[in-house]
Order: C-alpha cells, then structure tokens, then sequence
C-alpha cells in the first residue's frame, strides 16, 4: 500500500535468469526444489524473485530475496522495483511481484510514516494493472466489494484506490490499529469486486532486527479462479545468506 510512486523497473543484473538452486534432502523432509529470476539492482545489493516446488512438482511458495547490502544506499525517493516470477510458478495464482520502496512512509500518518518496502504479490499482469487508473470514473470499480466469500476474515476496505493497485483492505485488529507501533502487516487489494495483490509491508527498522517470523493469513472462504493459494506468510533473515526473504507459503490448491 502507498499513496503513490513513480514506477521504476531496474534491468541490470548479475544472475541469470531462472537459475536453479541445487535440490536439498533434509532429514524427514521431502525433497524440493527452488528456481529463481534474474536478480536486479536494489540499494547496495541485489533482490531477486523465486518459487520452491514439492517433490511433486507442485509449488509450496513463492517470495523474494534481498541481501543485507540491498536495505542500504536505498533512494531517496519512492520507486517500484518489478520482478517477474519464475515459470515455474505458473500453477500459483500469483503473476509477478512488486516491491515497492517508501523512504518517508505514506498514509495514514501516524500509522504507517516509517521508511518501509511494500512487497505486491499481484495477481494481474503489469498491463492489466495499468487499466486501474484510481481516477474519479475509476471509482465505480475500486468501491466494488466482492461477494462475501471472496473476503479475507475481518478485512475491511479503506477509502479511495491507487493507480495501478486498486482498493486496499485492512484488518483492524492489527497492531498498528491499535496503539502499537507498525513493524510489519499483512494487507489485500481488489479491483472490481476481484483480488488483485495479497502485500505484506515490513519496516526497515524491523529487518534490522534480523526477524524469524511466520504468520497465519486471514483467509476468504473461496477464491474466484482455481489456482494455488498461501496459507501463511514469513519475514526472516538468513544468517548464511546474509538476505532478508519475505514469503507467501504454505500453498494449497483451492
């Protein structure tokens, strides 16, 4: 969620593309396999897309990585920065990520005004997200609720839309809702009665304290399209890596 960016999708890299990471046995676990995108320019370091697939096959979670380097030398202004998933997410509902830099925050003040990335996982292509203009003929379309079995448990929307985005909704029980400081949360967009992202927000001041985090997502009771969906979501730092991975797991075909 942001009031409003200048998008800016970074093309050098120092990966190739769709690269494998080699396949790991762990004890009592079964075997998988993780394939990510090509790496981009993020701050100091670099941030790449990736997804793991079960023994299989099928996926068990998508989500991004950014080296420790990557939370410095960050710009000075809000900038998007588009990283495409790898094919072989294709089963997952999801088509690209977005991860969007705010240096100052955004709205509501008070509430989320803290140097923080918004990392979009976004169901629709960058093209179809163009059509969301969050203009005032827009507005028809962003205040569109979906059926009730297409919403999350306890969201509810806030005002208003974002260009390319669409309406935000919140769950006011969070802690930011309610006298705590705003470290990290968990919110959903829709457009025209649809889901659009599925956007966990982190805090660069909670990254530094290096987060070993995993949290239940509020679930819909239905989804519109078959496809694999997350059940929960994480926020770690991988001490041998020396990278923060922020991630949608636990897919399950719905």
């Amino acid at each position: 969620m942001r009031a409003h960016f200048n998008s800016a999708c970074f093309s050098g890299c120092v990966e190739e593309e769709s690269q494998t990471r080699a396949a790991t046995q762990a004890e009592n676990q079964p075997l998988t396999e993780t394939f990510t995108s090509e790496s981009i320019a993020l701050g100091d370091g670099i941030v790449y897309s990736w997804v793991t697939l079960d023994a299989e096959g099928n996926p068990s979670a998508i989500g991004v990585n950014f080296t420790e380097l990557a939370i410095s030398g960050l710009p000075e202004e809000v900038a998007e920065y588009t990283l495409p998933l790898p094919e072989e997410a294709s089963a997952t509902a999801f088509n690209h990520i977005g991860l969007d830099w705010n240096p100052e925050g955004h709205e509501p003040q008070g509430i989320y005004d803290h140097p923080h990335f918004d990392v979009h996982f976004y169901m629709r292509s960058p093209e179809e997200r163009d059509k969301i203009t969050a203009t005032e003929e827009d507005m028809a379309n962003l205040s569109k609720e979906p059926d009730p079995e297409f919403i999350p448990k306890g969201y509810v929307p806030i005002p208003g839309g974002v260009p390319r985005m669409g309406a935000h909704w919140i769950d006011p029980t969070s802690p930011e809702f309610n006298g705590q400081p705003f470290e990290e949360t968990l919110i959903y967009g829709f457009y025209d009665g649809e889901m659009v992202f599925i956007e966990p927000m982190v805090t660069i001041d909670f990254l530094k304290t290096k987060p070993e985090l995993t949290k239940p997502l509020k679930l819909p009771e239905n989804y519109p399209t078959e496809a694999y969906y997350p059940t929960d979501y994480s926020i770690r730092y991988d001490e041998k890596m020396e990278a923060y991975t922020v991630t949608l797991e636990g897919m399950t075909l719905r």
